[in-house]
């Protein structure tokens, strides 16, 4: 992962080492391609993201398409530097094409899925970049010579790329979510009275503790790896419950303190885990059938392997998983790692990650131990608050960001030195959230034990002689059950402590907000005169910037992109900058959230940063393609412009017709298209498009 400085850094070298080469399509275009990819855009091994040389079938010929890139649907033309782009050139066949005509006779052949989003046409010095959503119109052009600015506009080529372990991760975290509703459904049927809430909260506690001994098996917490399966197999299926009250006790009790507890042998020789979540001894337990001891046997624990599970993923589909409203929806919601970033990155992230590479410039050894020695305290001293933590996925990332951060670090100034004692500063202590459900406060826990786990395992593997301790779960973050916009955020963590706040408020629009929302909002936002006309996250940032007036702390939001649209700019972001100082530093403009697993449902947001006008921050807004540019200023409608508003009005100022109604779908939503229908279409009628434009606003 690499910030906006690095890129610019990796361009400007870029730049320089191709700006005098001679440029020969067939003997330079693999090392040009995967320098760019590799230095420019962070992609490990381009090799296994881009393809050269592909074959396309045509009716007389085979032909090859000098570079593809299947993840992006990006198809690349390269020619020689002598070559130019818009000048025709003869073809085999005796036509005459230029380099966009002959990709898109290409990219004519490839099935359907496979077919083009975007067409660049390059020579080494300029790239010819072709929006297939647009075919007729020009080409962007960005030329090499000014890459060091513009290498944002290429990033769309890498733009849903993922690296193979993130891969990986997040299908084994998504197969984990499965196994646990496949568990959840079995458990729930052998309740009396599974509606009862006192039952469904004993259920949910119950699935929490089994994917925590799942997984600590897994990462070898118990005296040996298969050490929770090899316990459970001795007991027959009527047996199984008491055995799991039996362990859940050992559990909750110390070593020193077991004497009386008239266990096996087997069951003792289990850690004392602490922490709270053993904590319960009340829970109500069900009889466990045959079927639910082999789902917990043999597909959940000597089936599946939790070590490699991402706990930010992890945690939102497990949550989702079990959650009543979800499971009816049959979804399993997660916010994308890749989404967390778009929050993080600029926030604070960046920052960081800019501050360890100037340590590691330095070469004396005491120079670099003293400033690593800084920049864990630096770390170390960090506090974040989520309002809105649902199952903490913001912040269980954060925390292993900050934990890579750290041992990247700690291997730099000690990396010879294998012996350090207890190396670890950051802790998962520094991490703070609000959330109305009980269940997810419990899962956001339970993930950021996993991810602290897993982040010690890692330093382990640079210490390899340090006593770094798993067991018992000693530090844990502060997570508080309530309803955010009700609650004094100060009594979570007084603002004189607190760094940063982050998060994902709930996506509800002002026409759909319920009664008890209304009167949060009224509640939290008395100065609003049209309080019911505000969607329900404008409460987060009223009680945001109330909090860090005439403070350092920063915040960023994702939220309906409609409180940066119409009559809602006003209504939000007058008060926002007059009344309580604030400025945003930095924002994405509009752009499509996935947010769920299975269901992939597609929300249009945006994601606000703000401060207080006394902080000192450079401003950035970065479009739905990912493309940055500096602003000298952040208005509410997110352009780099000064603040104006425009304010609803009863009255017309032109001669038109009155507008009893503004923009709405109003059709039942049969005369929309997805943006994969509309292709489709268009491939079978392109003469359809013009009576197809983009749906905005509403």
């Amino acid at each position: 992962m690499l910030t906006s400085k690095q890129q610019r850094q990796a361009a400007r070298k870029f730049v320089q080492y191709w700006q005098d080469k001679k440029g020969y399509e067939k003997g330079e275009t693999q090392k040009f391609w995967n320098m760019l990819l590799r230095d420019i855009f962070g992609v490990d091994k381009p090799e296994n993201l881009i393809e050269y040389e592909k074959t396309v079938q045509q009716v007389k010929s085979h032909n090859f398409i000098d570079a593809y890139i299947a993840q992006t649907q990006v198809l690349i033309e390269q020619k020689s530097v002598h070559i130019d782009l818009l000048q025709k050139a003869k073809q085999s066949d005796g036509s005459f094409l230029t380099p966009y005509e002959q990709a898109k006779r290409y990219g004519d052949e490839l099935p359907l899925s496979q077919k083009p989003r975007y067409i660049i046409a390059c020579n080494f010095k300029e790239f010819h970049i072709h929006d297939m959503e647009k075919p007729n119109e020009p080409p962007q052009i960005v030329l090499l010579k000014d890459l060091v600015k513009e290498f944002h506009r290429l990033s769309f080529i890498v733009e849903r790329y993922k690296p193979a372990h993130i891969q990986k991760e997040e299908q084994l975290s998504i197969d984990a979510g499965k196994i646990v509703g496949e568990l959840y459904d079995a458990l729930s049927k052998q309740y009396k009275d599974i509606n009862d809430p006192a039952t469904q909260q004993s259920l949910n506690k119950l699935c929490v503790r089994l994917v925590f001994c799942l997984y600590a098996e897994n990462a070898d917490l118990f005296h040996q790896r298969s050490a929770f399966y090899d316990y459970l197999q001795d007991f027959s299926p009527r047996e199984t419950r008491q055995a799991l009250i039996d362990l859940f006790t050992v559990f909750n009790t110390p070593e020193n303190a077991r004497d009386k507890l008239y266990l096996s042998e087997e069951c003792l020789k289990f850690p004392y885990i602490n922490g709270g979540l053993f904590a319960d001894q009340a829970i109500e337990i069900p009889q466990i059938t045959a079927e639910i001891r082999n789902l917990l046997l043999d597909k959940a624990s000597n089936g599946f392997d939790w070590a490699e599970i991402s706990p930010t993923i992890f945690g939102a589909v497990f949550e989702s998983t079990l959650n009543p409203e979800t499971r009816r929806s049959g979804g399993m919601h997660y916010t994308s790692i890749e989404n967390i970033y778009k929050v993080i990155k600029p926030l604070f992230l960046d920052d960081l990650i800019d501050e360890l590479e100037d340590i590691k410039t330095r070469k004396d050894a005491n120079t670099k131990k003293r400033l690593v020695g800084n920049f864990q305290k630096k770390l170390a001293s960090l506090t974040f608050l989520d309002p809105a933590a649902g199952s903490g996925n913001f912040l269980t990332q954060t925390y292993i960001e900050l934990r890579k951060l750290e041992n990247q670090a700690l291997a730099f100034a000690y990396g010879d030195q294998m012996h350090l004692i207890d190396p670890i500063k950051v802790k998962i202590g520094q991490f703070y959230g609000i959330e109305i459900n009980d269940f997810a406060v419990s899962v956001a826990q339970t993930a950021l034990w996993i991810a602290e786990i897993q982040m010690k395992r890692q330093t382990e593997e640079i210490f390899t002689d340090s006593q770094i301790e798993y067991l018992p779960l000693k530090s844990f973050a502060h997570f508080v059950e309530g309803n955010a916009l009700r609650m004094d955020w100060n009594s979570v963590i007084a603002a004189d402590k607190l760094n940063y706040i982050m998060g994902n408020p709930p996506f509800v629009g002002a026409m759909w907000s319920k009664g008890t929302q209304r009167e949060d909002i009224e509640l939290v936002f008395p100065e609003c005169e049209k309080g019911g006309q505000v969607d329900y996250v404008v409460g987060w940032y009223i009680k945001a910037a109330k909090l860090i007036k005439n403070t350092n702390i920063k915040c960023a939001f994702v939220s309906t992109n409609s409180i940066c649209q119409g009559q809602q700019v006003s209504l939000l972001w007058r008060p926002m900058f007059n009344m309580f100082n604030m400025k945003i530093d930095f924002a994405y403009q509009t752009f499509r959230w996935d947010s769920e697993a299975s269901l992939m449902a597609r929300v249009h947001c945006v994601i606000v940063g703000f401060s207080d006008k006394n902080t000192v921050t450079e401003k950035k807004i970065f479009s739905e393609k990912n493309e940055c540019i500096n602003a000298t200023n952040i208005n509410g409608y997110l352009y780099n412009a000064n603040n104006f508003f425009i304010d609803a009005r009863k009255e017309q100022i032109s001669n038109m017709p009155l507008m009893h109604m503004g923009v709405m779908a109003r059709d039942g939503g049969h005369l929309l298209l997805n943006e994969d229908e509309y292709n489709e279409y268009i491939i079978k009628e392109p003469q359809g498009a013009k009576f197809i434009h983009r749906y905005m606003m509403g």
